[in-house]
């Protein structure tokens, strides 16, 4: 990978520049390295963990933690556990519905903003030794990664987005109450989505992360078009997740629409705030460092 300098950084958190990157791993190098140049001092810091005891060596654990001495006396693998082996437990959830399929001719999608982010915060995260899981899902749970602290698993992260393309409905709420019954030991919760759903259920779904103690971030990814009804002509409107169909004038209903999306966004955000939960919202024009600094000033708050 070509090192970043300190005067081109920016460019490697444009949506636009990044996009036509080839592997979604060098991505999210030049992102969180585009990031990581960009802050003037860096907020974090480590944490110290004490040993606890001996396990087997698993797939996917460190060499590095293997205690040779032990091997040569039983001839088997065995690495040192710790008290607190992460810094943090995270559990990444990327909303995978045919509504973050969505592009209104810009340079992504929702979908891939979305998996650039998780990748990028995953890599993040790995880099400092904390626990990251990953959760796709559209009308149902579709995969289930749950947080382990290891570059091979990082792999499995990355290679998980890959293959994660959006084609079907949505439920988020849904998701996110199975997520929230599965986990045991409370950390941080992202979610990014477009939230295309009743707030009142969702807000209900998130609630039972922070009845648990969990730290929780939402990212509110979407189209500048879906913000500004950016549309100047005779247009068919299409539901991506049910197919239907309107022909409108997009300047007769544009008023409409405004107030109705602006209440949407304003419900969301205030429900978000009135529970602790942390809200952003994300253009897909922006660049990446709006993200992740937020998650990063969450970050240290659950720290």
């Amino acid at each position: 990978m070509e090192k970043l300098s300190p005067k081109d950084y920016y460019k490697y958190l444009d949506p636009s520049v990044i996009s036509r990157i080839g592997s979604l791993e060098m991505r999210a190098r030049y992102i969180v390295e585009g990031f990581l140049l960009g802050l003037h001092k860096s907020p974090y810091h480590g944490f110290s963990i004490e040993f606890s005891q001996y396990r087997q060596y698993m797939q996917g654990d460190s060499l590095k933690d293997i205690d040779w001495k032990i091997y040569g006396k039983t001839d088997r693998y065995y690495v040192k556990q710790y008290e607190e082996e992460t810094n943090l437990r995270c559990h990444i959830l990327l909303d995978s519905s045919k509504s973050m399929s969505y592009m209104s001719g810009g340079s992504v999608t929702k979908h891939e903003y979305g998996k650039m982010l998780a990748a990028s915060l995953s890599l993040f995260m790995t880099n400092q030794n904390d626990a990251v899981g990953l959760v796709t899902y559209d009308e149902s749970i579709s995969s289930y990664l749950p947080p382990r602290a290891s570059r091979i698993f990082l792999n499995e992260i990355l290679s998980t987005l890959l293959k994660t393309s959006p084609d079907k409905g949505t439920n988020t709420s849904g998701a996110l109450n199975s997520i929230a019954e599965r986990m045991r030991k409370r950390g941080l919760v992202v979610i990014i989505s477009d939230f295309f759903e009743e707030p009142e259920k969702l807000i209900a779904a998130l609630r039972k992360f922070t009845f648990t103690k969990n730290e929780v971030i939402v990212f509110q990814v979407l189209d500048p078009a879906e913000l500004g009804f950016t549309f100047d002509r005779d247009a068919i409107f299409k539901d991506m997740e049910t197919g239907d169909e309107i022909t409108t004038l997009p300047y007769q209903i544009r008023k409409s629409y405004m107030e109705a999306f602006d209440t949407f966004l304003e419900k969301m955000k205030g429900e978000c705030l009135k529970y602790g939960i942390d809200y952003n919202l994300i253009n897909t024009s922006q660049p990446f460092d709006v993200a992740l600094r937020a998650f990063l000033k969450k970050r240290m708050k659950a720290g």
